[in-house]
């Protein structure tokens, strides 16, 4: 409904921005990322995505049209809401966003405030091939041995092996195999744990 706004900057924080566009005062949600990108004058055009809820009409905000575009992927996964995607954009930048998705990095996306592990791996199962086809990447070679790795360091964690010890283990084994299936590493790591 409102794709973007440009007016006057009135108030500005690292977490909302007031833009004034004919007299009328906007108060627009924006992740650090988008913050940081802001022009030092008081004239202000930021990309915005309005979210309708029973109890509230909120605006978010973003310098960059890509950036809206990833908050808007983000939110169509089930358990992340505006609120999470924004975190997200405001720990990483959203090309980092894209890279661990695109390349299955459970890790990078675990490592935001608020995401779990099954969360992290849902982010990726949703939008890896959403997010290689917009933004035209090749799937990062190392993607399989990062995924299967993580589906295997999991998988230990749930036979109750500790973590600590089984990353090591694992590591060793994808470097001697980078191709090596998850049932392949939890089979050699079985046996020298």
């Amino acid at each position: 409904m409102i794709a973007h706004l440009q007016g006057k900057l009135v108030e500005k924080s690292p977490t909302q921005l007031i833009i004034d566009c004919g007299g009328v005062g906007y108060e627009v949600h924006i992740s650090l990322h988008t913050y940081s990108l802001l022009p030092q004058n008081d004239f202000v055009k930021v990309f915005t995505y309005l979210q309708i809820k029973e109890d509230a009409h909120t605006i978010f905000g973003f310098f960059e049209k890509s950036e809206r575009e990833i908050f808007k992927l983000l939110i169509s996964v089930s358990g992340i809401g505006a609120g999470i995607a924004r975190t997200m954009l405001s720990s990483l930048d959203p090309k980092q966003i894209t890279n661990a998705i695109a390349s299955g990095d459970v890790g990078t996306i675990q490592s935001i405030k608020g995401i779990g592990s099954k969360t992290a791996q849902r982010v990726i199962l949703d939008l890896k091939d959403k997010i290689l086809k917009l933004y035209d990447l090749d799937e990062v070679s190392m993607s399989l041995s990062n995924t299967n790795r993580d589906e295997a360091l999991s998988a230990l964690e749930v036979l109750g092996f500790v973590r600590k010890a089984s990353e090591k283990v694992i590591e060793r084994i994808v470097k001697e195999d980078p191709e090596a299936s998850v049932e392949s590493i939890i089979k050699q790591a079985l046996k020298s744990l």
